[in-house]
């Protein structure tokens, strides 16, 4: 009878265990998601959101959930979202957000939660210089320096010898500021003018007058979304006729919207993914660049992808790879998955996505080289394929 007893209190143990493990494998992933829908960047954060919807809800049998917030492009707000998905969802991994100085921000909520984190924002010093805090910290668009050596190389070959730059009077300006002087310095171009600007100001008119007095051969203006427009349609009103280039920051159709005819002929560097159809077969981005514009523009239409999209569905071909690795290691909502999940990510290798091929490594989280950009132009208020 004590043998049966024993027996029957063995299989209550047992199927109890049995059942918790079985409810912790079958926990569903959960990624939270902060982006700048509305605000000054809502040209590159809707999307962003737009495309969160369109990546997959399973991955490696395991249900995979997004929550998903707008933090108004305001730094305080990207805190309490990031704050919000890790202490009250319990969420995996972060995605956003859109813009540096957001992304930047959340950085101490990534380390407190241990929680990895995929930012949409370029700025270098979103991951590095490397250290315990950027250890959790990630980004998919291209490290400022790669896009503003491509920029120099082109002036360069274009006689250009003077240089003025307008940016944002934030990280993402700084940044733009620090990495192209360095590349302008290599090419031996001079920098003759640093002027910035608030991503909501009405007027440049006094900044751009100090570029005008300096004739530049060409003006860089460092901006991203529809307000990077401002300085180069006042620039137009004052009659510069130099050379214009702008960053990746502007590789959208609502910056072609509202910039108008100002911008015709303005260079810029940008992912494969902007004019993926004009690419030869022979580069390596197309064929996974071409999958995601099929993706986007057939929810949303044609005509409709944008890079910034692009960013947030190469965080999800990230995760998509990294999420089967992690739960060898460890359960969904745990530490030990959430850190196996940090180290599938930073593990990375040869995964083609929509602006590149990303190889991270323990000192490289942006994990790009120059497969993922190409030199672009605006012609007829399109985007054309321009050579080096």
């Amino acid at each position: 009878m004590k043998s049966a007893l024993r027996w029957i209190s063995a299989a209550l143990v047992a199927t109890g265990v049995s059942a918790a493990w079985s409810s912790l494998a079958f926990a569903d992933v959960k990624i939270g998601v902060t982006v700048s829908a509305t605000g000054p960047a809502a040209s590159l954060g809707i999307p962003e959101k737009n495309t969160i919807a369109l990546l997959p809800k399973e991955v490696a049998g395991q249900k995979i959930d997004y929550i998903v917030l707008d933090d108004a492009t305001d730094s305080t707000q990207a805190v309490k979202n990031a704050r919000k998905l890790t202490s009250e969802d319990r969420v995996d991994a972060l995605i956003g957000s859109t813009v540096v100085p957001n992304s930047l921000a959340m950085m101490d909520v990534a380390v407190e939660s241990t929680t990895p984190v995929i930012s949409l924002a370029a700025a270098a010093s979103i991951v590095e210089p490397m250290d315990a805090k950027r250890a959790w910290v990630f980004k998919t668009p291209q490290n400022d320096i790669l896009m503003a050596t491509a920029i120099a190389q082109h002036m360069s070959n274009h006689g250009v010898k003077t240089v003025a730059f307008i940016g944002f009077s934030d990280g993402y300006g700084e940044s733009w500021f620090k990495e192209f002087s360095k590349a302008a310095d290599l090419a031996k171009i001079k920098v003759v003018a640093n002027e910035r600007f608030a991503r909501n100001d009405a007027s440049v008119t006094g900044q751009v007058l100090k570029v005008v007095s300096q004739n530049p051969d060409a003006v860089l203006v460092a901006g991203a979304g529809t307000p990077a427009a401002l300085p180069q349609k006042t620039l137009r009103e004052r009659g510069y006729k130099g050379k214009y280039y702008q960053t990746h920051g502007v590789a959208n159709n609502d910056f072609l919207r509202v910039c108008g005819k100002d911008c015709e002929g303005t260079y810029l560097p940008a992912g494969p993914l902007l004019v993926a159809e004009q690419l030869p077969d022979s580069n390596p981005v197309k064929k996974s660049a071409l999958a995601y514009k099929r993706a986007y523009e057939g929810a949303y239409g044609a005509g409709t992808v944008s890079t910034f999209g692009g960013h947030a569905w190469d965080a999800g071909l990230l995760l998509q790879r990294a999420i089967p690795l992690a739960l060898k290691k460890g359960q969904p909502g745990t530490p030990a998955f959430r850190e196996a999940l940090r180290a599938a990510l930073e593990g990375t290798k040869d995964l083609p996505a929509s602006h590149g091929i990303f190889n991270m490594s323990a000192n490289d989280h942006a994990g790009l080289d120059q497969r993922a950009r190409v030199m672009v132009q605006i012609v007829g208020g399109k985007w054309k394929l321009a050579g080096d």
